[in-house]
């Protein structure tokens, strides 16, 4: 398409002024570089300098803007609904130890060994597209071991500014206050107890990756990219 495009202005280059048409076509060209480096299917992204080299959202799965909290979703699931309990969850027949995906223990259902969710049940993926996807815990964890914490305000919403090795920085929306603790999903199952997923635990000057209940609504997600 952008080569599509470049093609026809340097074939207008031949028929008005080569000069004009240079500066339009380099303009162009620093446009394109700009949504690539800073954007991946329409949402935004920081490089934030990790080791990993992975990118990270500037906002969360539903959310319009970096201070909001977005959509709830179950781990493994990718709509939000009323009721958040065992009963409603997608991936068991209303308890847990009927599991019918994302298993590793015969006592909890149906053993597959799958340790981290496919795309298509990645809510990340599936809303937003490309390669969008939830975090791992280990992507998680470079996030508290390489990056600096402080508690600050973005409109009116607490939260931490959480800035990388090279300076640039996201925000991370918390409940409330820093008192009350607030979790971020990852694609990652606790395996040995698959009743669980691995969060992003955020309270006070805590951050860590703790277990919660796959079934559980709470927690937020922001997206990763490569």
């Amino acid at each position: 398409m952008m080569l599509a495009i470049i093609s026809k202005f340097v074939l207008l280059c031949k028929l008005t002024n080569i000069k004009i048409m240079k500066t339009l076509i380099k303009t162009l060209l620093l446009c394109t570089l700009l949504c690539t480096l800073f954007s991946s299917c329409g949402h935004e992204y920081v490089d934030l300098g990790l080791p990993s080299g992975i990118k990270w959202a500037t906002c969360n799965v539903g959310a319009n803007s970096p201070e909001e909290f977005g959509g709830y979703y179950a781990w493994g699931e990718t709509e939000e609904k009323e009721e958040y309990s065992w009963k409603t969850y997608k991936w068991c027949n209303g308890n847990n130890e009927s599991f019918t995906k994302y298993c590793t223990n015969r006592y909890c259902g149906t053993v597959d060994n799958k340790t981290v969710l496919d795309p298509e049940d990645d809510v990340a993926h599936v809303k937003w597209g490309g390669d969008w996807r939830m975090p791992t815990t280990e992507e998680q964890e470079e996030l508290i071991n390489n990056c600096t914490w402080e508690r600050t305000a973005l409109n009116g919403v607490n939260g931490y500014k959480v800035t990388g090795p090279n300076g640039n920085s996201i925000f991370l929306p918390v409940l409330l206050d820093y008192n009350i603790d607030t979790w971020y999903w990852s694609s990652s199952l606790c395996t040995r107890y698959p009743i669980d997923a691995w969060a992003l635990y955020i309270e006070g000057d805590c951050y860590d990756w703790r277990e919660e209940l796959r079934c559980s609504g709470i927690p937020f997600v922001r997206p990763v990219c490569e």
